[in-house]
């Protein structure tokens, strides 16, 4: 089993919406069986709160059903729990580093980098740009499947 833990700032957004996207991707292919999928913040600010009422919108105006997922912060075990630790942008990387240290096998990864782009998944939380940062996760969910195999 795969197992891959989308993490942003306040976990309530953009880690939250990578989660369901990518929970709706293996769904529909018929593979959930393989993968975990979980979210997590760097931070404190957020923590037990439920997914921002604007994702929850963008993921419903598209189909894609969202659970129940109450925010919580990261913590040092992840790292050896998960296979795939992938941040939404540069401080998300930064702060994950912060909180495992080292990253000795790999696992950290910015989403975008599985489309080929080295930029950030901008935060809707400041943007109010829902729309944006669902087609950057789309784009990056469909890399990440791309690059284990997946198509």
């Amino acid at each position: 089993m795969t197992k891959i833990l989308f993490i942003c700032h306040g976990n309530i957004c953009r880690s939250t919406m990578a989660q369901y996207v990518l929970q709706d991707m293996v769904n529909k292919k018929g593979i959930a069986d393989k993968f975990y999928i979980d979210s997590a913040a760097t931070s404190y600010e957020e923590i037990g709160h439920g997914v921002h009422p604007g994702t929850r919108n963008k993921l419903s105006s598209v189909g894609i059903p969202c659970g129940n997922h109450k925010a919580r912060r990261m913590t040092k075990q992840d790292y050896s729990e998960f296979d795939y630790i992938i941040g939404m942008d540069t401080a998300n990387i930064r702060n994950i580093n912060r909180i495992i240290g080292d990253d000795l096998e790999g696992k950290v990864y910015k989403l975008l980098s599985f489309a080929g782009q080295m930029g950030d998944i901008a935060d809707p939380w400041y943007t109010g740009n829902f729309d944006a940062t669902y087609d950057d996760v789309l784009k990056g969910c469909k890399g990440f499947l791309k690059e284990i195999g997946i198509q």
